[in-house]
């Protein structure tokens, strides 16, 4: 009995670790068009602001205008399987090149009646150093 008890907790432990989550904070959103979300992101003693906002969604692609860090971007989300997010590394790459911060903007549904778009944003930061503040829109 107490071998069967060493089996069971390790097996416990270990499948406790494979399946964690690699995400340390899940928020989903909805935005309508052109409506603006800014997201405030401090690590050390630097702060960044990440903003984005969507502008059309045609034939099941949605159009998104991002910008983090003056690098303004652009991306087109599908709903299907492929293009469904878009990867925002948070901190430039340093020793920790394997563990480097990161959201993880997915798009999740667009709901024809009311025009908006939901999307979930994913914090990936192994490290703990990142925290983010969803700022008011004005």
């Amino acid at each position: 009995m107490k071998h069967f008890l060493k089996v069971f907790t390790f097996l416990l432990f270990s499948f406790g670790l494979i399946f964690a989550n690699e995400f340390k904070e899940i928020k989903e959103i909805s935005l309508k068009k052109d409506e603006q979300k800014k997201i405030l992101v401090k690590y050390d003693d630097k702060e960044k602001l990440f903003e984005f906002r969507w502008t059309l969604y045609k034939n099941g692609g949605l159009v998104i205008l991002r910008s983090y860090d003056t690098i303004v971007a652009q991306n087109v989300l599908y709903l299907r399987n492929q293009n469904k997010s878009f990867r925002l590394i948070l901190k430039p790459r340093g020793s920790g090149f394997f563990t480097e911060p990161y959201v993880l903007v997915r798009f999740k549904e667009f709901n024809h009646d009311t025009g908006e778009a939901k999307f979930e944003l994913l914090l990936s930061d192994g490290s703990g150093s990142i925290e983010l503040k969803y700022l008011k829109n004005n």
